[in-house]
């Protein structure tokens, strides 16, 4: 869908949604970033975005406000779910929990995400059909983002993870780990059918963290990352077509890194050229 470039103020509109999910077994908070003037739109993009608690740390707010005003992305409806004390237990892999027993609850997470949040979203804009779907997430929800969009190609045509927690493991490093057979999301990406027309977006920091656990003097964060864009690659998508990779020198494993990335990856995402 053509946009035309937006030269005027835009301002986005908070509100907060309240979802009773029967998969997760409790009350689920949503907050909303809603474009001015969504309803006269036609078609609206849509980003689901794990840990929405994080919206104020990360600026997202100003920065849709400033990259919609100058025309640089469409108009795009924000679903930030928040997450809480279960974090650990329904971000991850769904259906595959990791060595210690974490991520127990995606499988219902996701569940969540497909049939309860979406319908919400699509009876709350008043359409069964977005423009562009985007998934996001940081560290593990970013892992968890990738698992949902991966599974449910049919719902996402883009999926960002900003410091993705791709050393998901099977098995802990002193129980015969396997980097080839351990790593979750690599390994389903191996051996799950090719989803060729989801895009993906991936971004770390050299100071993400100190673990360099195969001594190659490059840290995991980094290396999983690139060895999982190495795995897309062999399945068929190509750099930068259907994968952009953005690598922060000193970027940390923190919301202000990623607040600082977040500009990218809205107009990789949204652009509205």
């Amino acid at each position: 869908m053509y946009y035309p470039i937006l030269k005027q103020e835009m301002s986005v509109a908070e509100e907060v949604l309240t979802i009773e999910s029967g998969f997760l077994e409790r009350e689920v908070t949503v907050t909303l970033l809603i474009p001015e003037g969504f309803g006269d739109l036609g078609k609206i993009n849509l980003l689901l975005l794990n840990d929405g608690q994080e919206l104020e740390n990360l600026q997202l707010k100003p920065t849709l406000e400033k990259l919609q005003s100058n025309g640089q992305i469409s108009p795009v409806l924000v679903a930030a779910i928040h997450a809480n004390e279960e974090r650990q237990q329904e971000y991850g892999a769904a259906g595959i929990p990791d060595f210690k027993g974490r991520g127990s609850k995606a499988a219902a997470y996701t569940s969540f995400i497909t049939q309860e949040l979406v319908p919400k979203l699509q009876e709350f804009v008043g359409t069964i059909s977005f423009d562009k779907v985007a998934y996001a997430g940081f560290s593990l929800g970013g892992l968890s983002a990738v698992d949902i969009a991966w599974n449910n190609p049919e719902l996402f045509d883009r999926v960002g993870a900003f410091s993705g927690s791709f050393w998901w493991r099977s098995k802990d490093l002193n129980d015969g780990y396997d980097s080839e057979q351990d790593r979750i999301m690599h390994k389903m990406i191996r051996q799950k059918q090719h989803r060729p027309d989801l895009k993906f977006w991936f971004q770390t920091g050299t100071k993400d963290e100190t673990m360099d656990r195969n001594g190659n003097f490059i840290i995991d964060s980094i290396d999983d990352t690139i060895d999982l864009i190495k795995t897309l690659e062999n399945k068929g998508y190509n750099r930068p077509t259907d994968i952009q990779y953005v690598e922060i020198v000193n970027g940390k494993h923190n919301t202000e890194t990623w607040a600082a990335a977040m500009p990218k990856f809205l107009v990789w995402a949204f652009s509205s050229k």
